[in-house]
């Protein structure tokens, strides 16, 4: 059964005033103010086995389009110049960095970012505590890089 409806009115809008009132919310909750400067990522496993998982994503941040470096900091011994190679990174725009003396590679990767001449900076830093996870993204946020840290488990 159909009823007819006058053109001279006009239908109400059931969800307008829903809608203007969660939007904004909906909009904040999918746009945050600032991109998150630290990141975490745990494997547990044979080190040649989370090598290989880890391949992809370092090969991406190796290829992207920013000019920086890509920084690799106190990375696991198996991770070398040949392991690069075969997993098909840009070796031309990867840093190996190691702590010298005294040095922490927590210290060498807050230096690094702080620096900004490297887009990312992999960590291996392992058990990383609330601490020095703020401490990495205070420096990433000052120069305007991403920090990510692999545990190795």
């Amino acid at each position: 059964m159909q009823f007819p409806q006058s053109l001279s009115r006009t239908q109400l809008p059931l969800f307008e005033a829903f809608l203007a009132s969660t939007a904004p919310l909906a909009e904040k909750a999918l746009i945050p103010d600032e991109p998150q400067a630290f990141s975490e990522i745990s494997l547990r496993g044979a080190a040649g086995h989370c090598l290989t998982l880890l391949a992809p994503m370092l090969r991406e941040l190796s290829e992207g389009n920013d000019e920086r470096w890509l920084s690799l900091i106190a990375p696991p011994s198996s991770l070398t110049q040949a392991w690069l190679r075969d997993a098909g990174l840009n070796r031309e725009r990867i840093l190996l960095l190691h702590p010298r003396g005294a040095q922490s590679a927590l210290q060498l990767a807050q230096e690094a970012l702080k620096l900004g001449r490297s887009h990312t900076v992999v960590s291996w830093l392992h058990p990383l505590e609330q601490p020095a996870r703020q401490l990495l993204e205070r420096a990433a946020r000052q120069g305007q890089a991403q920090s990510l840290n692999i545990s190795l488990g």
